[in-house]
C-alpha cells in the first residue's frame, strides 16, 4: 500500500477535467491585446478582454513605462521594505489617492495579491467576515486565509446582510467585523448598492470593503464605483486593480493614512514579494492621469457599450440587466451555449462561454467586453456574426 505519487495524481484529474468538459485550453496571441486580436493567423474582434479603455496598447504608456526602464532598470530589485521602493512606486500610490479621493494607498503586485494582503492583515481568528455569496475568487481565499469566520450573504440582498449582521453582533462572539463585496459584478454587470451598504456597516459598526476591480476607470467618470455613489468617505477600504481599464498591471488599495501605514506593516504580499516593476509602477501612474484629465476615454467606452448593447437586443438577445459595460448574452443551456461560443469564434468574433461552476447551473451565457478601442465598424461586423451565428443555431 502506498500513497498516490504526482504522475498518478495528474493524469487521473486531468483526465477527469476533459470528460467533465472542464480542461482549460489557452489560447496564444501573436501580437498586442486590442479591440481586434489574431489567433494562429486569424483575425477576430476582441470581445474578451478586460482592457476597457484601450490603454494597454496606448503609445502614452509604452512611452513613460520605456523611459522609467531605462531610468530604473527592468526591476525593482528588492521587496519594498528592503530597497524595493523606488520613487516611481511613490508616486504612484501618491496618485492613486488623489484617484480615489481618500488620505493614503499603497500598491500591489496584482489586485489578486490585494484580496490576499488586505483581508488578512485587519481580519484574524475571533473576528467574522460577511461577504457577498457571487464574491471574486480572490475575495474568498482572502477571507480563508484570514482565519476569521466567513458569514455568507445572499447576493445584494440587503435585509440578509443587516440581519446577519445584527445576528453578529448579537452573538458576542466577534472582535471585529467586515462586510466585503465587490463594486461591479464581473458576471452579470449590476453594481453593489453602496449607499446601502455604507447605511449598514455605519449603524453596525462594521468595517466596509469594496473590490472595485470592474469599476475602477468604469464607474464615475472612471474614479470607480464607491465615486458614482458619492461614498468616498464612507468607504473603509477600497481596493482596485491596475491591470483592466488601467491597462497594465498590478493593484492597490486605497483608505486612511493609517490603514495605508499598517498594511505597510502587516500585508505579506507586499512585505515578502519584490515590487511592481519601474515601467509597470510609471505606465499605471500615466494611465491614470491620462482618465483624470480627459474623461472622454471613459465616455467612449459607455457609448460603445452602449450601442453594442441596444443592436444586441435589437437582434432577439437576453443581455441581463447589466449596469456597466459588462455585457453577457445568456443562453441558459451550458452545451448550448459552448457551441455558440465556438461558432461565434469560427465566424471572427472572439469570446468566452461562462458556465457552470462560474455561474449557477442553467445560466450559460457567453459574456463580451466591448471597450473604448473598438470602431463602431467592428462592433457592427460582431453584431452581423451574433445574428448569423443566432439564426443558425435557432438561438434567436
Amino acid at each position: 500500500m502506498r500513497a498516490m505519487d504526482l504522475e498518478e495524481f495528474l493524469d487521473t484529474s486531468l483526465s477527469d477535467l476533459k470528460e467533465k468538459g472542464l480542461y482549460n485550453t489557452i489560447d496564444v496571441l501573436s501580437g498586442a491585446n486590442g479591440p481586434e486580436i489574431e489567433i494562429e493567423g486569424k483575425k477576430l474582434v476582441n470581445l474578451a478582454s478586460n482592457n476597457y479603455l484601450g490603454m494597454a496598447t496606448r503609445e502614452e504608456l509604452i512611452e513613460v513605462a520605456n523611459k522609467a526602464t531605462e531610468e530604473y532598470g527592468v526591476g525593482a530589485g528588492a521587496v519594498r521594505t528592503i530597497n524595493g521602493t523606488l520613487q516611481i512606486h511613490i508616486d504612484l500610490e501618491k496618485k492613486l489617492a488623489e484617484f480615489k479621493g481618500t488620505e493614503a494607498a499603497i500598491a500591489f503586485q496584482s489586485g489578486f495579491n490585494c484580496n490576499m494582503g488586505a483581508i488578512p492583515a485587519v481580519m484574524k481568528k475571533g473576528d467574522a467576515i460577511l461577504s457577498d455569496e457571487l464574491n471574486h475568487a480572490s475575495i474568498i481565499d482572502g477571507c480563508r486565509l484570514s482565519g476569521a469566520k466567513i458569514i455568507r450573504v445572499k447576493h445584494q440582498d440587503m435585509d440578509d446582510l443587516r440581519e446577519k449582521a445584527k445576528a453578529a453582533i448579537e452573538s458576542g462572539e466577534y472582535k471585529k467585523i467586515m462586510y466585503v463585496t465587490d463594486g461591479v459584478f464581473s458576471m452579470d454587470g449590476d453594481l453593489a448598492k453602496i449607499p446601502e451598504i455604507a447605511d449598514i456597516c455605519e449603524e453596525y459598526g462594521l468595517i466596509s470593503y469594496v473590490d472595485d476591480a470592474h469599476g475602477s476607470g468604469v464607474m464615475g467618470h472612471g474614479h470607480g464605483t464607491v465615486k458614482h455613489f458619492g461614498c468616498e468617505k464612507r468607504i473603509n477600504m477600497q481596493i482596485g486593480t491596475l491591470s483592466k481599464a488601467v491597462g497594465v498591471v498590478g493593484g492597490y488599495v486605497a483608505g486612511s493614512q493609517k490603514l495605508i501605514d499598517w498594511l505597510k506593516s502587516q500585508a505579506r504580499p507586499f512585505l515578502f514579494s519584490t515590487s511592481l516593476t519601474p515601467g509597470a509602477a510609471a505606465a499605471a501612474k500615466k494611465s491614470i492621469e491620462m482618465l483624470m484629465e480627459n474623461p472622454s476615454i471613459v465616455e467612449k467606452l459607455w457609448d460603445n457599450a452602449n450601442y453594442f448593447k441596444a443592436e444586441l437586443k435589437k437582434i432577439g438577445y437576453d443581455i441581463g440587466n447589466s449596469e456597466t459595460p459588462i455585457t453577457p448574452v445568456i443562453l441558459g443551456d451550458e452545451n448550448a451555449t459552448q457551441k455558440f461560443a465556438a461558432r461565434l469564434i469560427e465566424e471572427g468574433v472572439y469570446v468566452k462561454p461562462i458556465v457552470y461552476p462560474t455561474v449557477p447551473l442553467g445560466t450559460g451565457r457567453v459574456r463580451n467586453m466591448p471597450n473604448a478601442a473598438h470602431t463602431k465598424e467592428m462592433l457592427d461586423r460582431a453584431v452581423a456574426i451574433y445574428e448569423k451565428v443566432g439564426k443558425e443555431l435557432k438561438l434567436i
